[in-house]
């Protein structure tokens, strides 16, 4: 399966886990997918695993750090 995540105030992103799982819910319930699913986004590929619960696996990468400073705080 492919896709791609749009994020409201961000854009177009490498992935995400939460939207990859709901894509993969909603397109077993459809019979479109089987229970174990390979999902193609930009950032890499994700498998999906449908049971009683959904299990995701996938690389993980650092590709930010930041720092917040005491004074940026409410």
């Amino acid at each position: 399966m492919n896709l791609r995540v749009w994020e409201r105030g961000c854009g177009e992103t490498l992935a995400c886990g939460t939207g990859t799982c709901a894509a993969v819910a909603a397109a077993n319930k459809l019979g479109k997918v089987g229970s174990k699913v390979t999902v193609h986004v930009l950032g890499g590929d994700l498998q999906i695993e449908i049971g009683e619960t959904l299990f995701l696996s996938g690389a993980a990468e650092k590709v930010f750090e930041g720092t917040l400073f005491k004074e940026a705080l409410p």
